[in-house]
């Protein structure tokens, strides 16, 4: 057994800034998924600070630390208010995949409960965020995906209500979709849910702490949250658009009697009396503190405000894109998502190539877009999450990504071997052992010893021709292959 020496505190913090160097900024603007920046001055400073007056609080037991107790009232309150009807309650999370996770659970449970149902469905469109694909997973609950408007890219309501059934435990409205930024029907899919009988959950993890405020900008809003008649649940993530630090979100529910199955309790040990609201349980009192601070900090008026600076950034970037020859939106962007894809021609399909050299040129440009493979008929695209600090950015975007776009035209085409293909179609992922894995990964340039490769484009185009059993079991092998000692 070998042991390390202590390191001096400021040795340790110097290799944790050096690490972080290598990494995408997370303020600035330039990088267009996974993070959010307000571009508030002290914001961050102000967060940091409530995480560390509340890091050692344990909110697993509020008895024994009540402030955890009046935190999280506050701040689902405060959601509650926004996007609730009278009797709303909720539940503070560490983001949207746990308050899915809680939803799809409280549905399964409730569906067992009071309607007797034993081999549960969830109802979800194709667009309909994986976290429900992963719910249903851990949940035990068979999923039920239906197409959506090859045009608008919205949930079709027929269809949705079309595939309700006596199993539906829960059916799911996107405000908006992750991959395409625009709002689902809400309306009518909660309406078929009440008319079944049928719990309805709207996803609105990342619109919903903007759209009410966007609404209040004096952009048009359709109705989506708690007060639709037949919405029965709702999720929204304050480390989105709530500008919180990661992980905050809140699961909110028509009442405590829909919550109540949500909740896990046990006394059937020998030790403490256990209720755990969520999937935790031992927590720190951090991520409470900081999403509370930063909502008390910012106020309805400054939400306001920086929903508006979205909504500027959101009006240049899609004119500026209209305009440039090749380009085309994907659906009707309503929540600071755009997706756009490229083609050869001015009418041609979706080039998928082009599309993946064009995000590497705007790599080494300085710009993360995130790509999004093709699904289902859907067009590959490039995704781009707008923040208030990319109002500021947009002309730069633009410019840059005219440049780049000549730059990826000049590139010579990536193909996948058609043999190659009909080979990978034929292979079976739960068959393959870890040496028939290694090979495939490193051919695909996913090879662990040598990193990720510069530029993405023949990764991608490879994973984008591979049948999605195969690329899930590739995906993960990658992951594991990273994360490893």
């Amino acid at each position: 057994m070998t042991t390390e020496p202590a390191r001096p505190a400021p040795d340790v913090l110097a290799e944790l800034h050096a690490l972080r160097e290598g990494d995408a900024p997370t303020r600035g603007g330039r990088t267009f998924a996974y993070v959010y920046d307000a571009g508030l001055a002290g914001l961050d400073e102000l967060a940091a600070a409530a995480y560390t007056a509340y890091a050692t609080v344990n909110g697993l037991d509020p008895t024994v630390f009540p402030s955890v107790a009046r935190l999280e009232n506050d701040v689902v309150g405060a959601a509650a208010r926004l996007l609730g009807a009278p009797g709303a309650q909720g539940t503070f999370t560490s983001g949207g995949t746990e308050s899915i996770l809680l939803a799809v659970k409280a549905a399964r449970d409730h569906a067992r409960t009071v309607r007797g149902i034993t081999a549960p469905q969830l109802v979800i469109a194709a667009t309909a965020h994986a976290a429900f694909h992963k719910a249903a997973h851990y949940l035990g609950l068979d999923t039920v995906v239906v197409p959506v408007d090859p045009d608008t890219f919205r949930a079709d309501a027929v269809a949705m209500a079309a595939a309700l059934t006596d199993r539906t435990a829960l059916v799911v409205a996107s405000a908006p979709s992750y991959a395409h930024g625009v709002i689902d029907p809400v309306g009518e899919i909660a309406a078929a849910a009440a008319a079944r009988g049928v719990l309805c959950h709207v996803d609105a993890c990342i619109g919903g702490w903007l759209l009410p405020h966007l609404r209040r900008a004096g952009r048009d809003v359709p109705p989506f949250d708690l007060s639709v008649p037949g919405v029965t649940s709702l999720s929204v993530d304050l480390h989105k658009y709530g500008y919180a630090d990661k992980g905050a979100s809140v699961v909110l529910y028509r009442d405590a009697e829909l919550r109540r199955h949500q909740y896990f309790a046990h006394a059937g040990w020998p030790g403490y009396p256990v209720v755990n609201p969520t999937v935790q349980g031992t927590k720190s009192g951090g991520l409470l503190a900081q999403a509370w601070a930063v909502l008390q900090h910012v106020g309805d008026d400054g939400y306001t405000a920086l929903a508006a600076r979205v909504a500027e950034a959101s009006d240049r970037l899609l004119a500026g894109l209209r305009a440039t020859e090749g380009i085309k939106i994907l659906g009707e962007p309503a929540a600071g998502l755009v997706a756009f894809t490229v083609t050869g021609t001015t009418a041609g399909p979706p080039d998928l190539s082009l599309l993946l050299h064009l995000a590497d040129e705007m790599r080494e440009r300085g710009w993360y877009l995130q790509p999004q493979l093709s699904f289902d008929g859907l067009p590959p695209n490039l995704h781009l999450t707008l923040t208030p600090a990319a109002v500021g950015q947009v002309d730069a975007l633009l410019g840059d990504l005219a440049t780049a776009l000549r730059a990826a035209r000049a590139l010579p085409p990536v193909t996948v071997d058609p043999g190659l293909a009909e080979l990978a179609a034929g292979l079976d992922p739960g068959a393959l052992g870890p040496e028939e894995i290694a090979s495939v990964l490193a051919f695909a340039g996913l090879g662990s010893d040598k990193g990720l490769p510069t530029r993405m484009a023949p990764v991608l185009v490879l994973l984008d021709a591979l049948p999605g059993p195969l690329k899930e079991r590739l995906l993960a092998e990658f992951i594991g292959s990273v994360f490893r000692v």
